[in-house]
């Protein structure tokens, strides 16, 4: 599109024509110190767009939306530019230089992607520009439309405080999650550093057992390669539907192995169970007496499922109900 600016007043602007002789199509006349014809070069500017055949960015069921989240210069932007291929986000030691989230479709090997970079969150106490506190809301959006997130950690730093807070929001939104380790190239590592590290990571973030960990350097591009066959595998987790037989035959061998607690001489007794929702895999349990549904054995039906169905990379929610109650 050919714009010639400071054309201010209609005399100016018949002499734009002389610009056809660039012979880059017709000239938009434009001042951009008093917003004319801007809306002009605006609409011409949307009318090139393209029809957007291959649906990239339509809510297609076949894209894969992934969010990189962290705290600030852990690596994200560097990590994001390498998995889209080109240097979308601008990678700088300056933490903060990302402001908002940006969103890029790809392509690969006949998978389609929309990866989003988001700003890194820094605690609340240590927030101050208003520009920032948005930057905030938006990563947080961009998690809750995300399907697979990507949770970058600093290797040197290991899991601060604020990580945990961040990765919580991730499992608690219900999405399919990947701990990624960056800078592992700088990390003093010996033959068991790892499998060390992965110990740490499991005790930091407790509630988050079940997600991969993937050991990568954005400097050197070391594993990079490897997150996108990762989030496929945690995407189709997330949105596995198990078939209601094989699930109660699965929770009947649960419960013959390991019966439920009693509480005041009453036992409890597991009905029924069905899978009702994706995205996380979301199961209702039906029971004889909710209240003396114990937190642990719901942890123990969680484990057995995860053992019999993978389950690897996305959490689950547990809804127990009473034989009484409307599904």
């Amino acid at each position: 599109m050919l714009a010639v600016n400071k054309a201010d007043s209609p005399k100016q602007e018949l002499n734009v024509y002389e610009f056809y002789n660039l012979g880059l199509g017709e000239p938009f006349p434009i001042s951009a110190a008093n917003h004319l014809g801007i809306g002009d070069l605006l609409d011409a500017v949307v009318a090139k767009f393209p029809t957007n055949k291959a649906g990239l960015f339509d809510n297609d069921e076949d894209q894969i939306k992934v969010a990189l989240i962290g705290r600030p210069n852990v690596g994200k932007s560097s990590i994001f530019n390498t998995l889209v291929g080109q240097e979308r986000s601008i990678v700088s030691d300056v933490a903060g230089t990302t402001r908002d989230a940006i969103d890029t479709p790809v392509v690969r090997n006949g998978q389609k992607y929309l990866f989003i970079d988001t700003a890194g969150m820094r605690r609340k106490g240590k927030i101050d520009e208003p520009i920032e506190k948005y930057s905030i809301i938006r990563s947080l959006r961009a998690v809750d439309r995300s399907d697979v997130v990507l949770m970058v950690i600093d290797a040197v730093d290991g899991v601060t405080e604020q990580d945990k807070k961040i990765a919580g929001y991730a499992h608690e939104a219900g999405k399919g999650i990947v701990i990624v380790v960056n800078k592992w190239d700088i990390y003093e590592k010996d033959e068991n550093s790892t499998l060390r590290y992965t110990e740490n990571l499991r005790k930091e973030l407790i509630f988050m057992q079940y997600a991969p960990v993937v050991f990568v350097s954005a400097l050197t591009k070391q594993r990079i390669h490897r997150l996108p066959e990762v989030i496929n595998y945690v995407a189709e987790q997330n949105a596995m539907r198990v078939a209601t037989s094989v699930l109660n035959q699965v929770i009947a061998d649960a419960v013959a192995v390991n019966p439920p607690p009693t509480d005041k001489g009453q036992r409890l007794k597991i009905l029924y169970a069905t899978q009702v929702k994706i995205k996380p895999p979301t199961f209702v349990i039906f029971v004889n007496e909710p209240e003396i549904m114990h937190f642990s054995y719901q942890r123990y039906l969680e484990n057995k499922l995860r053992e019999a169905f993978g389950f690897e990379g996305t959490p689950l929610t547990m809804i127990i109900r009473g034989k009484k109650e409307d599904e």
